[in-house]
């Protein structure tokens, strides 16, 4: 394990939110699919899904996306900007079927609070990890989504939209098509 488990759940769980904005519909606008995308990352504390919450979690995914293409000064100051602007405060809790884990912002505050200082902390450690090649764009040239690689190898090159899927089965196609002319002319 690269990360402490708290800190790869929040980085693959910003790259997904990332990723809301390149998908068709956006899962954030409907409150159905918007609570089963955030229930899905185990958040504690309330959430709501009320239309102001929706569009405060959607407002925050601009400056999450902003930490993947940041030089590492530029990336430091932002999380710093980000964290004394919730001012943030570190405490160890353990909740639910976690154990002693960071949170920085109180139970009850806004989800999109505790989501953001969530993925700065994350990217403390991170940093501190000078780990900052793990988080990359997806190689497909028809993409904007982001990845976190938390593989041992550091060999992850697609987002979790199915973009290497799509890829492998188009070269997959191409190769049969190929084969096939190939055929042809014998």
């Amino acid at each position: 394990m690269v990360f402490a488990h708290d800190t790869e759940v929040a980085l693959t769980g910003a790259a997904a939110l990332v990723n809301t904005a390149v998908e068709d519909p956006d899962p954030l606008l409907d409150e159905a699919s918007y609570l089963d995308f955030v229930r899905g990352w185990e958040w504690s504390g309330p959430v709501v899904g009320s239309a102001a919450e929706r569009e405060a979690v959607r407002a925050i995914r601009p400056e999450i996306r902003a930490l993947w293409t940041d030089d590492e000064p530029a990336l430091v100051a932002r999380v710093n900007d980000l964290l004394r602007r919730e001012s943030a405060l570190p405490q160890l809790v353990k909740h639910g079927d976690w154990d002693w884990h960071l949170h920085a912002t109180p139970p009850d505050a806004p989800l999109a609070s505790r989501w953001i200082v969530e993925v700065a902390m994350a990217m403390v450690d991170v940093v501190r990890a000078g780990e900052l090649r793990r988080l990359r764009t997806c190689a497909a040239d028809d993409c904007d989504g982001v990845l976190v690689d938390l593989s041992r190898n550091r060999s992850k090159r697609y987002c979790d939209l199915g973009c290497g899927n799509r890829l492998a089965v188009a070269a997959y196609r191409a190769r049969l098509t190929s084969d096939s002319g190939d055929d042809l002319e014998r």
